[in-house]
């Protein structure tokens, strides 16, 4: 049982390394087609564990279940939110009146 916790172990460890090379190379601008795609899958993730917590039969099934649904749930917010700011960065930004000059025709 060690053992297989140690593999475990190491293959997380493995996939946040490969993980993290492989986000810090990816271009700004594809952030948000990849976001929107990840958006759906934890969506999947959602559903899913919503799911498992329905077949929930003792209190420790229960208890990681309602965990896994609220973690769910944050991270699909979160990237939502996150989306939504990198889309803010395109919008064009409002032209703001000079100080000196004035936009009203004087009566």
């Amino acid at each position: 049982m060690g053992n297989a916790l140690l593999q475990y172990a190491t293959v997380f460890m493995l996939a946040i390394f490969v993980g993290i090379e492989i986000i810090a190379k990816v271009p700004s601008i594809l952030h948000t087609p990849l976001m929107s795609g990840s958006n759906a899958i934890h969506g999947i993730i959602l559903v899913g564990s919503m799911t498992i917590l329905g077949a929930a039969t003792t209190n420790a099934e229960e208890i990681l279940g309602f965990l896994a649904v609220i973690l769910a749930a944050l991270n699909v917010v979160g990237g939502f939110v996150v989306t939504d700011r990198m889309l803010e960065m395109f919008k064009p930004k409002a032209k703001t009146p000079k100080a000196g000059s004035t936009s009203e025709v004087a009566k």
